[in-house]
């Protein structure tokens, strides 16, 4: 007959505590691998997804294209919503998509499809320069501006560097001119008893401050300046237009007008939507959007981060006027 003593007991103890450590740890271990299993299932389901929705602007409609029977096709660039350095609409994205829709065999022509409100005169610009260097260096590739709803200020000024130019008859055409933005708390500075305390090393490095009053001198010299960009502007239209251009003066004074005035007037050629031109015009249907490239994760997390969004806030995404 065995003894049961304290050794034995500290024995079994220890056994014990030993049995339920290794299977905590083990338990952990079934946890954890489960937990990296469904983060995979769950990024593989989102980058699935993103391919179904997104796989154009990852360039697959592209691949297919090459890998299938080559057919003649109208390359569309989108210029749509704000046109600035760091918009979706930027002249190093676009003036990139642009080169490789003119070096694609199968492009017949160009289309650039517009709706947007205008932006940066030096992006609109060096997109504009862009598009003339290209016509040059492929003279057997013709370019059209179809306007969707608006095609108005700097993205107006992209336009006229197409060959042609058209819109729906209720689009809304023109706004060739320049305007800065400020404001004056002069006056609200005073009655609340703040007093402005600016230093600057440069006779006029502290000009159109708000919250000083306005000199003479200084709005001379903001208007010199956006009047000589109201001029490069009026320049590029005249080029661009040509003979076809109204000699009408308002055209240049900053009104906006519809596609159907905007015939007469000479701002564009014809009537027309994306497809008409295709169709009537340049004598091919077939359409191939040509996007800036962005990485899966790039559109990843904007998709996600627009979703998110709209959760929160209870709101579309929809295209907004600028």
């Amino acid at each position: 007959m065995s003894t049961w003593n304290a050794q034995d007991s500290v024995q079994w103890e220890r056994q014990a505590l030993e049995k339920v450590l290794l299977a905590q740890i083990t338990e952990q271990r079934r946890a954890r691998r489960w937990g990296i299993f469904f983060k995979l299932l769950v990024f593989i389901y989102l980058f699935a997804l993103l391919f179904l929705v997104r796989g154009a602007d990852l360039g697959l409609s592209e691949w297919l294209d090459r890998h299938a029977e080559p057919t003649r096709h109208v390359a569309v660039i989108d210029i749509e919503g704000l046109i600035a350095r760091a918009a979706r609409v930027n002249a190093e994205d676009i003036n990139r998509t642009l080169r490789r829709a003119f070096e694609d065999d199968e492009t017949a022509a160009v289309m650039l499809r517009i709706n947007s409100g205008g932006g940066s005169p030096v992006q609109a610009g060096m997109i504009h320069d862009e598009i003339l260097r290209l016509r040059e260096l492929y003279e057997e590739i013709p370019v059209y501006a179809v306007i969707e709803d608006i095609g108005a200020s700097g993205a107006y000024y992209i336009a006229v560097a197409a060959d042609e130019i058209y819109a729906d008859k209720g689009s809304i055409v023109g706004s060739i001119g320049v305007r800065l933005d400020s404001f004056g708390l002069v006056g609200l500075m005073e009655r609340l008893g703040v007093e402005r305390r600016l230093f600057t090393a440069g006779e006029n490095k502290g000009f159109l401050d708000p919250f000083l009053p306005l000199q003479q001198g200084e709005v001379d010299h903001i208007e010199d300046v956006i009047g000589q960009i109201h001029e490069q502007f009026i320049d590029v239209v005249r080029k661009g237009r040509g003979e076809r251009l109204a000699n009408n003066d308002e055209v240049f004074s900053g009104l906006i007008w519809t596609g159907a005035d905007s015939i007469e007037l000479g701002l564009i050629d014809g009537l027309g939507s994306d497809q008409t031109v295709a169709r009537d015009v340049i004598g091919i249907e077939e359409l191939v959007v040509f996007k800036p490239k962005q990485t899966a994760l790039q559109m990843l997390l904007e998709d996600l981060g627009i979703a998110v969004t709209d959760r929160i806030l209870g709101w579309e995404s929809v295209p907004q006027w600028r």
